[in-house]
C-alpha cells in the first residue's frame, strides 16, 4: 500500500512564505510525475504545479514566479515552496503522484490547509 503524507500547511499573512512537503511511502518501485493541486471552498480542484521524473516542471499561471516545485527522488518526496502568498492562495493543498508499485497507479494525499490572511 502506498501513502502520500503532506505537511507544512498553516496560517500566514499575505506576502509571506510556506513550504509544503509530501512524502510517499510503501512498496514503491519508482515514482513518475508528482504534483500539487489545491481546492478552495466552492471551487473545483485545480493543478498548481507538476514535476516529472526528469524534473520538467509546469505551473498554473496564477502561481508562476511565486511557487517552486521540486523533488528528492532518494526520499520519494516532493516540495512546494510558496512565496509572496496572496489571500486567493487559500485552499486545501493536495499532493498527487503516479507510482509504480503493484501496478502503475495514481495516489493522493489527505490534504493540508493553507490560509493566507490579508
Amino acid at each position: 500500500q502506498v501513502q502520500l503524507v503532506e505537511s507544512g500547511g498553516g496560517l500566514v499573512q499575505a506576502g509571506g512564505s510556506l513550504r509544503l512537503s509530501c512524502a510517499a511511502s510503501g512498496s514503491i518501485f519508482s515514482i513518475n510525475a508528482m504534483a500539487w493541486y489545491r481546492q478552495a471552498p466552492g471551487k473545483q480542484r485545480e493543478l498548481v504545479a507538476r514535476i516529472t521524473s526528469g524534473d520538467s516542471t509546469n505551473y498554473a499561471d496564477s502561481v508562476k514566479g511565486r511557487f517552486t516545485i521540486s523533488r528528492d527522488n532518494a526520499k520519494n518526496t516532493t516540495y512546494l515552496q510558496m512565496n509572496s502568498l496572496k489571500p486567493e492562495d487559500t485552499a486545501v493543498y493536495y499532493c498527487n503522484a503516479w507510482v509504480v508499485a503493484n501496478g502503475f497507479e495514481e495516489y493522493w494525499g489527505q490534504g493540508t490547509q493553507v490560509t493566507v490572511s490579508s
